[in-house]
């Protein structure tokens, strides 16, 4: 396996040698073609090369095959005219020396839903807030593909619960069954501002043995229009679902639909120990054609419906760029209909790839009314952590419409902020209403929400105080028991349409001035969102202090991601440098643009 990265560079540059040696004589048209099919083939070796170990190598590699194809063009042909710009909802991608990540004069065209940090609330005039779990981790893993490739991120793309959601944090299970959730919480001085506190609210689900799944009625539903003809898109998603077939067993079903002008059946139901039959499918699948998503999302569930399995999984996993662009192409059509089709017991499971025109709104919407998650594949060990390392969270729901609600007590809690979580609030009335969505929790799945909070009296309020506003409430500091706050949580068991409720209070003596390891990690990742959205909240720490508290909450890193986290810090640390000194002002990384 070793010996084959050197063979395929050699296959690579013989034939951008062959781009190179072309006749001046020939026609332009009869040049061009040879060098579109030189260029194909080399697409082709690199795509195929399974012993490439990241997807950094191959976008490496076939960015010197666009810039050497382009470089040919322009002696064959004269140089068409600039394209005009474009209004896009997403960011532009800066260069990177020595490092392209996308030919440079395509336009970029990702789109993610424009979102405002949550503000900080005066617990007198609003003592309640309201929100649904998530355990998304797309946002993560698409932002770390961009600081890889040197590109800025927009502070749209960074989602700061899939940030922290992303990593475990080891809280604890529940003794059995019976609730199928632990709730804990932890409550310490916030280590950018010691005057103020940070509540860590914890959440794990029960987990399950792979061997001891329910059936799985799987439909995997893939994109293979013109857009997905990319290293990291069809190619990375053959890799990452290669990954997850060897894990199914013969009580499983397996479908492939796939759409690009059309949708269409590329493999019926199928017993899921035919590892070869599902492989060889995966193996033929091809790029080309326009993107008619909503056809192929009905065909999916169509094919759900068919092999159903009564008290098992049954879910579509829909891998794409997301970028629909025929057929039923409105969002919120789109959720209409894949809120519909929830209602029939098959959840949907959003897998996002590539770059350039990744639809990030689409994919995580989508994913949310389907009664699902949301992840991207950046590389083919993301692809493992989602599908084999994770599978029974990402497969197996075990806790439906989850939602939390905190009352903060005014005795003893000034001001609070939910960080993150934007996307996900609710109506102080949603929190009982059984017909409201929220989100769900997978066998093992864990969730971490953070609130800060000003403590009463403690003089670091961030709102001015009001003329005519009520007197602090506080004063008093027995009022509410000792409780600086009391959490209700409520979700539906799998198949049941009315909600349990949990609740645990919140006391002030639980307060530590020596935060686990487990806390001090979370708060880093969450200054680390803050920082890449603007560092608005987060007063005087900056790139040195996140990447100082990171390296000391290292703890059992099994699989290196902390150890990577703080290798990410260093990366934004350097863009944020570089464009102060390009703009001339205030180091800062988020792009608004």
């Amino acid at each position: 396996m070793r010996h084959a990265r050197p063979a395929i560079t050699l296959l690579t540059l013989a034939l951008l040698a062959a781009c190179q040696s072309q006749p001046a004589a020939k026609s332009s048209a009869a040049n061009e073609a040879e060098i579109a099919a030189n260029m194909a083939a080399a697409d082709a070796a690199v795509a195929n090369a399974t012993t490439l170990d990241t997807i950094q190598t191959r976008r490496k590699a076939e960015a010197r095959t666009r810039t050497e194809y382009a470089r040919a063009m322009l002696t064959a042909a004269p140089a068409p005219p600039p394209p005009a710009p474009m209004m896009t909802a997403g960011y532009v991608a800066t260069q990177s020396p020595g490092l392209l990540s996308m030919p440079a004069e395509a336009a970029n065209t990702e789109r993610y839903a424009a979102r405002d940090d949550n503000p900080v609330h005066r617990t007198t005039e609003q003592s309640v807030s309201t929100f649904s779990i998530d355990v998304d981790t797309g946002s993560y893993s698409n932002v770390r593909r961009m600081l890889r490739d040197g590109v800025r991120p927009p502070a749209d793309a960074v989602r700061a619960e899939e940030f922290i959601n992303y990593f475990d944090y080891r809280h604890p299970a529940p003794a059995n069954r019976d609730t199928p959730f632990r709730v804990t919480t932890e409550l310490a001085p916030a280590p950018w501002n010691s005057a103020r506190q940070v509540l860590m609210i914890g959440i794990k689900g029960y987990d399950v043995a792979k061997a001891t799944l329910p059936p799985a009625n799987l439909v995997f539903l893939i994109d293979t229009s013109g857009s997905m003809d990319s290293p990291d898109k069809l190619p990375l998603l053959k890799q990452a679902f290669a990954q997850l077939v060897p894990q199914l067993r013969a009580q499983d079903r397996v479908s492939i639909v796939v759409y690009a002008g059309s949708a269409g059946l590329v493999l019926p139901p199928t017993p899921g120990d035919r590892h070869d039959d599902i492989l060889g499918a995966l193996e033929r699948l091809q790029a080309g054609g326009s993107t008619n998503g909503g056809d192929g999302i009905r065909l999916a569930y169509s094919m759900a419906k068919q092999a159903f399995v009564k008290d098992g999984v049954n879910r579509v996993i829909l891998a794409t760029d997301g970028d629909f662009n025929v057929g039923t192409i409105d969002q919120g059509a789109l959720e209409t209909l894949v809120g519909d089709q929830r209602k029939s017991g098959v959840a949907l499971t959003t897998l996002g790839f590539g770059q350039g025109n990744y639809n990030d709104a689409m994919a995580e919407r989508l994913a949310d009314v389907g009664d699902g998650n949301h992840a991207y594949i950046d590389t083919p060990q993301e692809a493992r952590k989602v599908l084999v390392d994770e599978m029974q969270s990402t497969l197996l729901t075990i806790a439906r419409d989850v939602k939390i609600q905190i009352e903060f007590n005014p005795a003893y809690v000034s001001e609070y902020r939910l960080i993150g979580y934007e996307n996900r609030l609710l109506n102080r009335e949603d929190f009982a209403n059984d017909k409201v969505d929220a989100g769900d929790i997978g066998a093992g799945h864990q969730v971490t929400a953070l609130y800060e909070i000003t403590p009463t009296g403690s003089g670091a309020d961030r709102l001015p105080s009001l003329r005519y506003g009520q007197a602090a409430a506080g004063g008093d500091a027995t009022r509410g028991n000792g409780e600086i706050a009391h959490l209700a949580l409520r979700y539906k068991a799998p198949g049941q349409e009315r909600s349990r409720l949990i609740e645990t209070p919140v006391k002030a003596d639980t307060l530590t001035r020596t935060p686990g390891e487990s806390f001090r990690f979370a708060t880093a990742v969450a200054a680390y969102a803050d920082l890449l959205r603007g560092g608005k909240h987060i007063d005087g720490w900056g790139w040195p202090e996140v990447a100082a508290a990171a390296r000391d909450a290292q703890g059992d890193d099994r699989f290196g991601l902390r150890r990577e986290f703080t290798g990410l810090v260093e990366q934004a640390r350097q863009l944020a440098a570089r464009d102060a000194r390009e703009k001339g002002g205030t180091p800062a990384i988020a792009s608004g643009e």
